[in-house]
């Protein structure tokens, strides 16, 4: 049997990687608080369940989803972007409802690159998301790591690329609010990263799963923002925002040829969302007193976990969006070493360079157990401190 060769370049999934990590603690007998994953445990809230339910029963005869999404859908998204970002964008090609965004995100190289194209090259940060790269590598594409620089709020500097590089290039990815270092951005950032992709002939996407987790400081901007959209995608997800990760909901918005080359290769992926999927779907994004309920749960967990950290010498210096905490390790430690140490005493966190070189020398925490949990992890850290 001839398997592809892309797997071994690619490896294991980091959080792939975690979860053995756990299921030999487990083994050993450890009762474990795990915020390795960024998988929120929150309730789905009951109204959304509710419409869920109802849909199904409203539909006796399953049949297969669209592939471009129900328009009520996409008019429910479009609303959405125009209430919380101040843009209206036509629902009929300008927004694509996916399977949550990973998907999307993971297949969007493969539409702009092929064998022989001359743009070959994906930007993306490091430390950051992973799946961009990995969809980029699948794509046949190269991938050019940009670092992220803590003394700038931990923002990439595309302008270091060279000339050479910005010829070659067909994509550039930024995760803003950022996963793992819950960066943010002002407008400007995105206008003249915009501005430069379009002079240059460059795909700007942009991944904005967590927009709507900020704890500190204004709501976070939006590449839609800009002046003009052509070139630009962005991708939201309603996993973090109403805690619906297992409903696999999301969509991408944003230049229209684009949305229309991802709408052309869809049907044969069937990676639609189920229609009573999207249906709860619809009741989420037409609600916001549900996500302001997260944020503040979010807001507890930090203010329980945030002083043990700091005493067993994990600082945040991030900054403050998403529900993560991205912490150095106290002087060259090795973050690999300190996970592991920390498994040990029941709790789990993501070593910083599961999402790249960059992520050397941190941790990152999902504050994604309960809040009673996340009380007894500040009992081991401290432990740890002392």
């Amino acid at each position: 049997m001839q398997l592809s060769p892309l797997l071994d370049e690619l490896g294991t999934y980091p959080f792939a990687r975690l979860t053995h990590a756990r299921e030999r603690a487990v083994a050993r007998g450890v009762r474990l608080i795990d915020f390795g994953v960024g998988e929120p445990r929150e309730e789905t809230p009951a109204f959304i369940r509710d419409a869920l339910v109802t849909a199904i029963e409203d539909e006796p005869v399953s049949a297969y989803p669209l592939a471009v999404g129900l328009p009520e859908l996409r008019e429910a998204i479009a609303a959405w972007l125009r209430r919380r970002f101040g843009v209206r964008l036509d629902p009929g090609i300008e927004i694509l409802p996916t399977l949550g965004s990973k998907e999307a995100i993971h297949g969007l190289a493969q539409i702009l690159i092929g064998p022989g194209s001359p743009r070959d090259l994906v930007a993306v940060t490091t430390p950051g998301y992973p799946v961009p790269a990995r969809g980029a590598r699948a794509a046949g594409a190269g991938v050019v790591e940009v670092p992220l620089d803590a003394q700038s709020g931990w923002l990439p500097a595309f302008d270091a690329l060279g000339p050479e590089v910005w010829r070659r290039l067909a994509l550039i990815w930024v995760n803003l609010p950022g996963n793992p270092t819950g960066a943010t951005a002002p407008p400007a950032f995105y206008a003249e990263l915009a501005e430069r992709c379009r002079r240059e002939g460059v795909v700007l996407a942009s991944d904005e799963a967590y927009s709507e987790i900020w704890l500190d400081g204004e709501p976070p901007a939006s590449v839609l923002q800009v002046d003009d959209p052509t070139h630009v995608l962005a991708f939201h997800s309603l996993s973090k925002r109403s805690s619906m990760p297992g409903y696999r909901s999301g969509f991408v918005a944003g230049d229209p040829l684009l949305i229309a080359a991802m709408k052309q290769v869809r049907p044969s992926l069937g990676v639609t969302p189920q229609t009573f999927v999207q249906h709860a779907s619809i009741a989420a994004w037409g609600d916001e007193t549900h996500v302001e309920e997260t944020r503040e749960r979010y807001r507890r967990k930090r203010e329980v976990l945030e002083p043990a950290l700091e005493a067993a010498g994990l600082r945040h210096v991030g900054g403050p969006a998403t529900f993560f905490r991205w912490c150095r390790v106290p002087g060259d430690g090795d973050a690999e070493a300190l996970a592991s140490r920390l498994l040990d005493l029941g709790v789990v966190v993501a070593p910083g360079t599961f999402f790249g070189a960059g992520g050397e020398g941190h941790v990152r925490i999902a504050l994604v157990p309960t809040l009673d949990d996340c009380g007894a992890a500040a009992q081991a850290l401290r432990t740890l401190a002392q």
